[in-house]
């Protein structure tokens, strides 16, 4: 089993930056070594969840859907089993509860279904 916790939400106007983290504790000894990867979704108010960035944590490989290109950037700290989201040029369609999740070689990185593995979220807010 792993754990994630989510972190770093919080109230900003359009414009500034937010870094979110996400904290995996559990059976993560495996977690650098082998193609977990980690994601972060966003479920704005009233709208499903989607897919917006991740990161395999063994490699390192990032990737992001478009609409969030040059603006929510991926990394990951293996030494302490944390994956982060910075997010810059923040806007207020950017308001929404992220959430990370995490699961061993996904095969649709954007599908909900593909991961065994959610932490609670952490609320986003962006003012205009």
């Amino acid at each position: 089993q792993v754990h994630l916790v989510e972190s770093g939400g919080g109230s900003v106007q359009a414009g500034g930056s937010l870094r979110l983290s996400c904290g995996a504790s559990g059976d993560t000894r495996d977690m650098p070594f082998m193609p977990f990867f980690v994601a972060w979704f966003r479920q704005p108010p009233g709208r499903d969840r989607e897919g917006v960035a991740g990161i395999y944590t063994n490699s390192g490989r990032s990737y992001h859907i478009a609409s969030v290109a040059g603006r929510l950037t991926v990394s990951r700290d293996n030494t302490n089993n944390t994956v982060y989201l910075q997010m810059n040029d923040l806007k207020p369609e950017d308001t929404a509860m992220y959430y990370c999740a995490a699961s061993l070689n996904p095969r649709l990185l954007w599908r909900r279904d593909q991961y065994k593995y959610w932490g609670q979220g952490t609320q986003v807010t962006v003012s205009s």
